[in-house]
């Protein structure tokens, strides 16, 4: 693809090499259209949008300095590497990016030699830079490392872990920090507080900004309060701040520091959706989006509302219990809008804590609320939720500290991947002592399981998925569930041999019923992960001849898993048949697709059911010859 009508400049960048080959006046003219290009290409698919804007210079400078793939470059999260794919030979399927079958949503490293390293949760990039470098001075190989991070990725410590040890071990290496003051909320912190201040008496005007490392250092000090000092006591040489939109001072000020021996920084400010005013003045409504019109930036028109999201039912959860209950307070790492605690954190401010991207410091941070007599309600990820885990077990089971985890997303997400998964949460949590883990099948369960766990004087887990509830008229008043008990929500009408009961745990309690339609299957929502309903177990282990155990959650390990410790432990000869996800990092695509292809629809939970059925009556036959 070497052509593109209106990119006279983009549709001849299939590579780095040819991006080194342009004219460096070519440049800022080439930025102009590979920004058009984002802009015209997502409005049209969706995807990760305003990061990737305010990157557009900053790769393309480093792309023409650095002798990349050679040179390794690490981009943090992934958000931000959308033009990094574009010039390395991706544009053409930047059309199937997110999609099944398609290119990865963030970085990977089978996908592209360029991609240095797999990413898609934050604040990695330093840690896998240093070690690259590292791994270059034992190997005694002239090749650069250089980690790109922002969008929120300084306020993790994991970065700051990292920063500390590259520093003392002296490692050629460059962190470029792309200063845009966002993640996906706003950033929060002290670096970021440091960082504003830093911008506002720059004025955000770029002949402030520094061009050249030897003017930035008496600049700053002269004129500012010394911004680079924090780096500086970590071991690492301070650049900056650099203007990242102006080519000519970011390609000048690369050339000029990529071969320093040391730990370098290189301090860039960047505007989150740069070139597309709309992106600009609300960045983080256009963070991620869905199509849009390239020219206006409008959204297509919602549907009439339907069901409520789960994420909705938690947010509206909680602010009643706030009204209620003062001691009520909610924390968040980053995730205000996409955990549903935006209202709540408008209603409740003297309530609500956005710790950054910090999620071990969320979970301890709920255990010392939990420890004064506060009700924390800690709202996060699934797949973030496996960065507090030492903390989960250390700082709140083993205390058993009445902590609420609130665990969105949890099974399969879609489009975002393998990184992005909640598949092993039901596994990693149901092991943990002093834990009571839930999964609603509706929102009426949802909203009955927060106030389950609320009233626990112990730490307890709702995980419920990405999507839609049912559009249950909301029950006003609920009472806490009895803990460890499942309830029978489908009995079977004709008994026909062989008899079919169905435990399902939240979301696959409705494909279990239509399925169970046509098997004439009973049907448990077993409500609880952990206590297990083992009464339940075993009286449909007595009643039936297959008991199929379903969930969206990683079979080894998980709640299919403690079905079968049930019956193991009481020498129970009942067939079982596990569904659940495979042992295997599912990519992206739909959610439907992904329970598609993990044989989780109603088609596929038949399929499996019928071909062990199939296989017990070859069985059967086979014994009775032998008789």
């Amino acid at each position: 693809m070497t052509d593109i009508p209106g990119y006279s400049l983009l549709g001849g960048v299939n590579t780095p090499s040819d991006l080194r080959n342009l004219r460096s006046e070519d440049l800022p003219h080439l930025a102009v259209e590979l920004r058009r290009f984002l802009i015209e290409t997502l409005g049209r698919i969706g995807g990760h949008f305003a990061a990737n804007l305010g990157t557009v210079e900053l790769t393309l400078a480093l792309h023409r300095c650095l002798n990349t793939p050679d040179d390794r470059i690490v981009w943090d999260v992934g958000h931000q590497a959308y033009p990094h794919k574009i010039i390395t030979g991706r544009r053409a399927g930047l059309e199937t990016i997110r999609k099944l079958g398609g290119l990865a949503p963030f970085n990977h490293r089978a996908e592209s030699e360029y991609d240095a390293f797999g990413v898609g949760h934050s604040s990695t990039s330093i840690s896998a830079a240093a070690g690259m470098a590292a791994a270059f001075r034992v190997q005694q190989r002239k090749r650069r490392a250089v980690a790109v991070i922002g969008d929120g990725g300084m306020t993790g410590g994991m970065a700051f872990e990292a920063l500390n040890h590259a520093g003392h071990a002296g490692l050629d290496m460059l962190v470029v920090y792309n200063d845009n003051d966002m993640s996906i909320s706003e950033n929060v912190g002290g670096l970021r507080d440091h960082s504003a201040r830093l911008v506002q008496k720059l004025g955000l005007v770029a002949p402030h900004l520094v061009r050249l490392p030897q003017d930035g250092e008496e600049a700053v000090e002269t004129h500012l309060d010394n911004p680079g000092a924090l780096f500086r006591t970590f071991g690492f040489t301070y650049h900056g701040p650099v203007d990242g939109h102006d080519l000519d001072a970011l390609t000048q000020i690369l050339d000029a520091i990529k071969d320093a021996r040391g730990p370098q920084l290189l301090h860039v400010i960047t505007t989150k959706g740069k070139g597309f005013e709309p992106a600009e003045a609300d960045p983080i409504k256009y963070h991620g989006v869905t199509q849009f019109d390239p020219v206006t930036g409008a959204f297509p028109a919602k549907k009439a509302a339907g069901a409520p999201t789960y994420t909705q039912v938690f947010g509206d959860w909680l602010c009643e219990a706030a009204e209620r209950d003062p001691r009520v307070v909610a924390i968040t790492p980053a995730m205000r809008e996409g955990s549903g605690l935006v209202d709540y954190a408008r209603r409740f401010p003297q309530r609500y804590y956005d710790v950054g991207i910090a999620e071990q410091h969320a979970v301890t941070f709920a255990a010392g609320l939990a420890c004064e007599g506060l009700k924390p309600v800690c709202a996060i990820y699934s797949t973030f939720l496996q960065r507090g885990y030492d903390q989960l077990i250390h700082d709140v089971a083993i205390q058993n500290l009445p902590v609420l985890f609130a665990i969105d997303r949890g099974g399969l997400v879609g489009a975002d991947g393998a990184t992005h998964h909640g598949a092993f949460d039901l596994s990693y949590l149901r092991c943990i002592p002093n834990l009571v883990v839930m999964a609603p099948s509706d929102e009426n369960e949802c909203r009955r399981m927060f106030a389950t766990g609320m009233a626990l004087n112990g730490p307890s887990a709702v995980r419920y998925p990405r999507g839609n509830g049912l559009g249950l008229a909301i029950e006003p008043e609920y009472k806490p569930l009895p803990i460890g008990r499942g309830r029978i929500v489908r009995d079977a009408r004709g008994r026909r041999r062989p008899r079919v009961a169905l435990l399902a745990f939240g979301c696959m309690v409705q494909p279990a019923l239509s399925a169970a339609d046509i098997l004439d299957a009973v049907v448990a929502d077993m409500r609880f992960v952990k206590p297990i309903d083992a009464e339940l177990v075993l009286e449909l282990a007595n009643e039936n001849d297959l008991l199929v155990t379903l969930e969206d959650n990683a079979r080894m390990g998980g709640a299919g898993s403690a079905v079968n410790e049930v019956l193991v432990a009481q020498h129970h000869k009942v067939q079982v048949l596990n569904l659940g996800l495979p042992d295997a990092f599912i990519e992206h695509g739909t959610r439907e697709e992904l329970l598609t292809q993990c044989g989780l629809d109603v088609a596929g939970i038949l399929r499996s059911v019928q071909k062990r059925l199939r296989a017990r009556d070859l069985d059967i036959n086979e014994s009775a010859r032998k008789a």
